[in-house]
């Protein structure tokens, strides 16, 4: 005989939080529900659940919106970076992502993770760079940095 369960946490092999699933009896009633790793699915339970999905559905929609109004903010800006050059163009020291971070929120008023910053190496010499942003798993923006002489 089987029952359904409403899983409270990723269960290898059965599924995600929040999924409901059918599993033997036994396995239901002496395993998951005593751990705390699944629920009976009861009506009640189904609608708790469901009710959780909208508001986690809400925020995530939120959340993609704010990173698309920061994106609009720093899509295709160019940001100047000064900084004191030796021979050659070669700059004393480099750039980071952090002082990048630090820099846009300065120009900008864009406040972002120096980790979301993607630049593979750090900036060492004066010209122009195009460097991404990934501000959200479905966002991402372009900018450039334009290093000048101080």
């Amino acid at each position: 005989m089987a029952v359904k369960v409403i899983l409270q946490k990723d269960v290898k092999n059965l599924g995600k939080k929040g999924a409901i699933v059918e599993v033997a009896e036994g396995y239901g009633r002496n395993f998951l529900i005593p751990r705390g790793l699944a629920v009976e699915a009861s009506a009640g339970n189904v609608r708790q659940i469901e009710q959780l999905k909208k508001v986690e559905e809400a925020k995530s929609a939120r959340e993609l919106e704010q990173a698309q109004e920061l994106g609009k903010k720093l899509a295709g800006k160019t940001l100047q970076i000064k900084a004191k050059v030796g021979g050659a163009g070669k700059l004393f020291g480099s750039i980071t992502n952090q002082e990048l971070a630090d820099r846009i929120k300065e120009q900008f008023a864009v406040d972002i993770d120096r980790r979301k910053i993607d630049l593979k190496e750090p900036i060492k010499s004066l010209g122009s760079y195009s460097v991404t942003a990934r501000i959200h798993p479905e966002v991402h923006v372009t900018f450039n940095v334009e290093v000048i002489e101080e």
